[in-house]
């Protein structure tokens, strides 16, 4: 398996950012305005539906590599054979709300599944906050002998922020950013935080030990392609803000 270079740099400089349309978001006109807005903010890649027609519609409106999400292995064959650059299994907030569960076990048993089918492409796979933090551990560390090329945290769904503004977005994000800290001291491949992150805690997730971070909803609920734009590239300047060097002096505190 060979990473697109430019996650490969992305992780490597501990800056990647991911955008996130949505699992379930099938439309086209929010998935094209979330896609230009990664596109023109400095993304590093971007996230959307296992859809072949959204993934045709997003290479044509970006150069950068394009993900796709599903939580049925079939649906990525034909994304991938649309153009995705890289698969996820996950992005499972979206079915939370729903009652549904994803439980270690059926995690695994997707990756192996997805293995079987794609072998060789760029596999990132989400780990369920539902799961206690010794848990998730150990579920990252079999997804990655199962294959998984990068392990995604999350946890905003689960978080009730009881403070307005910047603390607020930290008690939003303590989740995630407890799983990237203990996961990414486990396991040699990146570790991509998401779910709750905004532009004040980014760079608390690099500092954590990610790779990057994932966000969604801080962007593509925005009702305006300039305010999108304007998202991103705060994102990007956050992460910019974060040297290597201080992330792992940090680390090493810890």
């Amino acid at each position: 398996m060979t990473m697109h270079p430019t996650l490969q740099l992305a992780f490597a400089s501990r800056h990647a950012l991911k955008v996130i349309t949505g699992l379930n978001n099938f439309d086209r006109d929010t998935v094209r305005a979330t896609v230009k807005a990664a596109h023109h903010g400095g993304a590093t890649f971007v996230d959307i539906a296992a859809d072949p027609a959204l993934v045709q519609m997003a290479k044509i409106l970006t150069n950068i590599p394009i993900c796709v999400s599903a939580v049925e292995p079939e649906k990525f064959v034909q994304a991938v054979a649309a153009g995705a650059d890289l698969i996820e299994i996950g992005n499972f907030d979206s079915f939370y709300a729903q009652g549904r569960r994803f439980e270690a076990e059926e995690v695994l048993a997707l990756t192996h599944q997805t293995r079987v089918l794609l072998p060789e492409i760029t596999l990132s796979v989400t780990v369920p906050h539902i799961l206690t933090l010794d848990q998730q551990v150990q579920l990252a560390e079999e997804l990655v002998k199962a294959g998984a090329d990068i392990i995604q945290t999350e946890g905003g769904t689960s978080s009730n922020p009881t403070h307005p503004g910047t603390l607020g977005l930290i008690e939003k994000a303590a989740p995630t950013l407890a799983a990237a800290f203990e996961i990414s001291r486990a396991v040699s491949v990146p570790v991509l935080c998401a779910s709750g992150i905004s532009s004040v805690t980014a760079p608390l997730a690099v500092a954590a030990g990610a790779a990057g971070v994932g966000v969604g909803s801080a962007i593509n609920q925005l009702n305006s392609e300039v305010a999108m734009i304007a998202a991103v590239r705060g994102l990007v300047e956050a992460l910019e803000t974060v040297s290597t060097s201080g992330a792992i002096a940090l680390r090493a505190d810890a």
